[in-house]
């Protein structure tokens, strides 16, 4: 009978239901366990570029990630290599129980400090946006074009 078989010197007969049922159970750990080492590979990194009146007012470079979806974002780079300004102030936003709040903030000279800023260089958890903002202490820095670059794993 199909699904069944006799094991050699026993007269019972034993059903392999139970086997194929245990390697089902296997098969889903198993996609599990690959859903999420597919993550590790991350997700498409994010890169632009931002115009803006730095100079007029704190203005947003990037907005990072979804409301509600969870990541780690592992790098965050800002090129200030088109700012003269001695003052670039850099600041990010997180929502923290549902009010957004200045989570860091930096200043930097973009004739000392070098063109390529790490603002975040490591692991942060988010699981909402991520506002990063930029305003320049120099009107000559208007309307002059912000690069970034990110990397988002989802988790």
């Amino acid at each position: 009978m199909p699904g069944e078989f006799y094991i050699e010197g026993k007269a019972a007969k034993v059903s392999l239901k139970g086997l194929e049922d245990s390697l089902a159970r296997i098969e889903t750990k198993v996609d599990g366990v690959k859903s999420q080492t597919d993550k590790l590979a991350g997700e498409t990194p994010g890169e632009g570029s931002t115009t803006a009146d730095w100079q007029s007012v704190e203005s947003d470079v990037v907005l990072i990630g979804i409301v509600g979806i969870r990541n780690k974002i592992h790098d965050l780079t800002l090129s200030i290599r088109n700012l003269v300004g001695s003052q670039i102030t850099v600041r990010l936003y997180k929502t923290i129980n549902g009010i957004e709040q200045e989570v860091y903030k930096q200043n930097f000279d973009a004739a000392i400090d070098p063109p390529g800023l790490p603002v975040i260089n490591g692991s942060w958890a988010m699981h909402g946006i991520l506002r990063v903002t930029l305003q320049s202490n120099d009107v000559a820095d208007n309307g002059k074009a912000v690069d970034y670059d990110y990397m988002l794993e989802a988790i």
